[in-house]
């Protein structure tokens, strides 16, 4: 069944959209926040209904005189269908019957501080093709922390430079806000429904049209988590065949040659991965572990190529870069880290992190 309440009035700046799907334990407290937004901006909630089996729309209903009674539009529809169709159905159709300038995405697990609106709209009307991400806070607090204190810190060029690592989207989905234009640009999330990072192929395919990104380094959301979020669905596989497709064909193609630095399981499955044109390119394996290094070379038992490709494995010290590193941050107590910054090189040029 479909339903269409509210009627467009007067002009909209900013709809927020806002996917669906069976969210009554936490409806209530989104909808507050929506209700708290302290702005000058006119503001429309659009709401998508994905095969709801709860109360999400009876709760969405009575919410709807009070967002109305503060000015704020109301446009809801929905399907009743046996089976969902995925956040990234949802969310285009709720862009689809919006009206704002801006498009403010938010899920109906979370909540946004009162001024997130405000900071994100100055943030993104004077930068264009932006997408606008802010900082957030998880609940239950220390729920994915190092995920959590990455996506927070890293620094502005990195948020373009680091959208290969294993993390995903260097702003997370719940965060973004960015103009109509710009969501048009790029066209519409991917709909194969669930198991697919759609936010993930979004934004890497608004920066392969030379789009920007951008973090208010304000804490403007709480980012709930929970074991029936919708991002516990993608897996750990389909996020490593998007990320290798997207490193070839906008890193890889460009480098004549290139070093994997760790010869460990990690830089073995990402030579693996790699396309037999991309695989020529690797001249060596670089790492610290002494074993490793002992051994001299990777041969690529699993080729059907005689003689099978047999790769060096050095010191990082004696490696050339660019490099691909297949090294995680933050697990070595620094030593890593430090590692890096000593042959003084540049991200996004010299190396590229990918796990």
């Amino acid at each position: 069944m479909t339903s269409n309440v509210g009627v467009q009035q007067q002009k909209v700046d900013v709809s927020i959209i806002l996917p669906v799907y069976n969210a009554e334990p936490w409806l209530t407290e989104c909808l507050q926040s929506v209700l708290d937004q302290e702005t000058t901006a006119t503001l429309e909630l659009s709401a998508f209904m994905d095969a709801c089996t709860d109360n999400s729309c009876e709760i969405l209903r009575s919410w709807q005189p009070k967002l109305e009674a503060a000015g704020i539009q109301v446009v809801v529809n929905g399907h009743s269908n046996e089976n969902p169709r995925g956040v990234g159905y949802a969310k285009n159709q709720a862009i689809s019957q919006s009206h704002g300038q801006y498009l403010c995405f938010l899920d109906a697990d979370d909540v946004m501080s009162k001024q997130r609106i405000e900071m994100q709209l100055a943030a993104t009307v004077n930068r264009s093709f932006t997408m606008t991400g802010c900082q957030f806070n998880r609940l239950p607090a220390g729920s994915t922390e190092r995920y959590t204190r990455w996506a927070n810190t890293i620094q502005s060029d990195q948020l373009t430079t680091q959208i290969y690592t294993a993390h995903g989207p260097t702003i997370i989905m719940p965060t973004w806000f960015c103009s109509r234009e710009t969501f048009d640009r790029v066209g519409s999330f991917d709909e194969s429904g669930k198991g697919t990072p759609e936010d993930l192929l979004f934004l890497l395919e608004h920066l392969r049209l030379g789009g920007s990104v951008h973090r208010v380094n304000q804490c403007l959301l709480m980012y709930r988590y929970h074991p029936a979020a919708a991002t516990n669905s993608v897996s750990k596989e389909s996020i490593w065949d998007i990320r290798m497709k997207a490193v070839e064909e906008r890193v890889l193609c460009h480098w004549e040659s290139f070093t994997i630095w760790n010869a460990g399981k990690q830089g073995r499955r990402f030579y693996r991965s790699l396309s037999h044109s991309s695989q020529k390119k690797v001249v060596q394996f670089c790492d610290v572990d002494p074993v490793k290094i002992e051994k001299g070379v990777y041969v690529y038992e699993d080729c059907k190529e005689v003689p099978k490709p047999r790769v060096p494995i050095i010191h990082f010290s004696q490696a050339k870069p660019p490099f691909i590193i297949c090294v995680k941050m933050d697990l070595t107590n620094g030593n890593f880290e430090s590692n890096l910054e000593s042959l003084n090189l540049k991200e996004g040029e010299d190396y590229i992190l990918f796990s």
